[in-house]
């Protein structure tokens, strides 16, 4: 099989595109795929391709960039020209642009795709139903906020166009479904990036315990209760504490962290590391006591708990939407905050870096949830429902082509 991704892949910046580096990871390793022909957005810098592992044949194409108006017609004369057997969209509403018509033109795809009989599956890491606009970044404004949920609910029409639409959380499916009478929406875990074969080391280095947070910062994902939290635990303790956040500024908030850098410019062992190289990313995790996620809404399942999970991390958590909901159906394990208490996330951290045999317990807790859902096993969901929409389409041609009895 000759399997296009369209997708953003590193070194871009553009969201999930550290998801797809570890989807081409783990499909390259696989005897059905014969090439990756990845669409993916230009980038200054060449794209990383640093495996190890013996696989199939990989093929860039630089055929679309962020708030392009051209990336419809672009990414269609790329699949045109390079003749995928199948196509798979690693997508979310945001993908294609930040502006309403490049974004809108980009998820287009693959209903194109579908017209050209192209087994196609789109992978839509979240949903319009379940995010809050006002949180998440797109507009607080009541009227705006209903045309964006008209306009989402077109998109979303479009998007089912695909033979097969994937999503994160059993409960995206029976939304849709619900919704849109469809009946061609299936669950297909996030997965876990990195899973060793061995268990971690649940111990931390010498030295300040690392209170780490990992994202894109400014919408929903704050830094401010984490900062002020700590503060908290070390007016009522002696304990040395390290802020770590991990990450950029998210596009509908450029310049945030630079801000909040300022605004806590007087407090001690607050360290903003920037865009984290996937290299880069498991000492982050290793050297860090907790993994904390400040957020005070929720848009979909969460990579970084998946890889705080890999790793054997403690987790604190907001006790809200699909966060809450994951733990529940995939087994992770944290200690959960009120999100509008900052004396509640001061609370849960303390709670586990003062004792670290519950921060253990919940390291390997989550480890064992990590392991169910490996990279290698979500691949291979993905050729099997490729498979199935491969054969169904055999299938319908065979039947179209038979020649009538009369």
């Amino acid at each position: 099989m000759k399997l296009a991704i369209v997708t953003a892949y590193p070194p871009s910046k553009v969201t999930l595109n550290e998801y797809a580096f570890h989807l081409v990871k783990h499909f390259r390793q696989k005897e059905e795929i014969t090439e990756i022909v990845l669409l993916t957005d230009r980038t200054q810098g060449e794209k990383n391709l640093s495996f190890t592992e013996n696989g199939c044949k990989i093929t860039i194409k630089e055929c679309w960039s962020f708030n392009s108006y051209r990336t419809l017609y672009s990414v269609s004369n790329a699949i045109k020209n390079t003749q995928p057997d199948a196509v798979l969209f690693n997508l979310q509403f945001m993908k294609f642009g930040d502006k309403k018509i490049p974004a809108t033109l980009g998820l287009l795809l693959p209903l194109v795709c579908k017209l050209r009989k192209i087994p196609t599956i789109a992978l839509l890491h979240n949903i319009l139903e379940e995010v809050d606009l006002g949180s998440a970044g797109f507009t607080s404004n009541k009227v705006l906020q209903k045309a964006y949920n008209f306009i989402g609910s077109m998109i979303t029409r479009l998007i089912l166009q695909a033979d097969v639409v994937a999503v994160t959380m059993q409960k995206y499916v029976t939304i849709l479904e619900e919704k849109y009478k469809v009946s061609n929406v299936q669950c297909i875990p996030h997965g876990t990036f990195e899973v060793s074969n061995e268990a971690p080391d649940y111990t931390v280095p010498k030295g300040p315990l690392q209170i780490m947070t990992f994202g894109k910062f400014g919408t929903y994902k704050k830094v401010e209760p984490l900062i002020e939290a700590v503060e908290l635990i070390r007016e009522s303790s002696d304990l040395d504490l390290e802020v770590v956040v991990a990450g950029t500024d998210n596009p509908n908030v450029p310049g945030y962290l630079a801000n909040v850098q300022e605004k806590y410019k007087h407090i001690k062992q607050v360290r903003f590391t920037g865009y984290v190289e996937e290299e880069e990313v498991p000492t982050l995790f290793k050297d860090s006591a907790v993994v904390v996620f400040p957020y005070t809404a929720t848009t979909g399942s969460s990579g970084v708990l998946h890889q705080a999970g890999s790793y054997g991390k403690a987790v604190v958590l907001p006790d809200l939407g699909d966060l809450a909901l994951l733990i529940k159906d995939e087994g992770y394990q944290g200690e959960f905050f009120n999100p509008e208490h900052t004396q509640s996330l001061a609370t849960a951290i303390e709670k586990i870096i003062t004792n670290d045999t519950y921060r253990k317990q919940l390291g390997e807790a989550n480890y064992k949830a990590s392991i169910a859902f490996p990279m290698e096993r979500i691949t291979d969901m993905y050729l099997d429902t490729f498979k199935t929409i491969i054969q169904r389409k055999k299938q319908i041609r065979n039947t179209n082509e038979a020649p009538s009895i009369i």
